[in-house]
């Protein structure tokens, strides 16, 4: 059976029409199209067509109270991106600027998504980690 956990960090640059090059191991197991959305760190969130719908059907699932700030944060940011025949994906400004992504950006998997962040930034993102609440964070789970 073939793994289907998106993992892994790619250097990536950013050209001046927000064009950027998407790894092909993931294209290879997202697929060509998928959905760009804010992410919690000023970062981009990027999932399949499918998991996007599963995550915004957990959203719909919540009280409206609780929900719609959720969903006009991931959903109402949301564009769908698709990789050309260079294996490129346009990023809208909009996306660019709360991620803060220029020319050097990086792209992580993380399970059933990835993260896009501005290499700067995931760097001081990286620093400011806590050992002591990775550590406890680990232990939640039995590591």
């Amino acid at each position: 059976m073939a793994l289907k956990t998106l993992m892994g960090t790619y250097n990536q640059s950013m050209d001046v029409k927000g064009r950027m090059s998407f790894p092909v191991k993931f294209r290879e197991m997202i697929g060509e199209r998928f959905i760009v959305t804010r992410g919690i760190d000023h970062c981009l969130l990027v999932f399949s067509p499918e998991d996007f719908d599963r995550l915004n059907e957990r959203f719909r699932e919540m009280p409206l109270a609780q929900g719609r700030d959720i969903i006009r944060f991931f959903t109402g940011s949301a564009v769908e991106a698709e990789a050309d025949k260079q294996g490129r994906i346009l990023i809208p400004q909009p996306l660019r600027d709360w991620a803060g992504l220029e020319k050097d950006v990086v792209v992580m998997g993380l399970g059933e998504r990835c993260e896009i962040w501005d290499k700067a930034k995931l760097e001081e993102h990286d620093k400011a980690l806590d050992d002591e609440a990775l550590l406890k964070a680990l232990e939640g789970v039995g590591i």
